[in-house]
């Protein structure tokens, strides 16, 4: 049997993901961060861990991972992201789309999908 242990996450900068991540997602290091490492739980409760490293390329256009975050509000949470140091992406969206692109202050991209509050009972 296999279980995510990390989701890792490839910056430039450790300490401004960090610093976006972490008011992001409410989490928090784990331990004192390395230069180059750090890992990132929720403040609260059970949940995914995030490593970010340290990487010396930039992020691809189309990369091929990303993290789809779920919102009751949707609209509220991308200003709030916006805030903390995301931007909006460059992107063709479907008619009706539930999601919005965003990308870190590093330029990994990632999605805030509207779910409502049912996918928070």
């Amino acid at each position: 049997m296999l279980r995510i242990g990390s989701i890792v996450w490839g910056v430039r900068d450790v300490p401004q993901a960090i610093h976006f991540w972490c008011g992001a997602l409410d989490y928090q290091p784990l331990r004192a961060p390395s230069p180059d490492w750090a890992i990132l739980v929720p403040k609260h409760g059970p949940g995914p861990q995030m490593a970010i490293t340290q990487v010396s390329s930039e992020a691809e256009d189309h990369q091929r991972h990303h993290l789809d975050l779920y919102a009751e509000d949707r609209e509220r949470e991308v200003e709030r992201l916006i805030g903390l140091g995301a931007r909006r992406a460059e992107w063709r969206y479907p008619p009706g789309a539930d999601y919005v692109v965003l990308r870190d202050p590093d330029g990994n991209s990632f999605c805030v999908i509207e779910k409502g509050p049912q996918a928070f009972a």
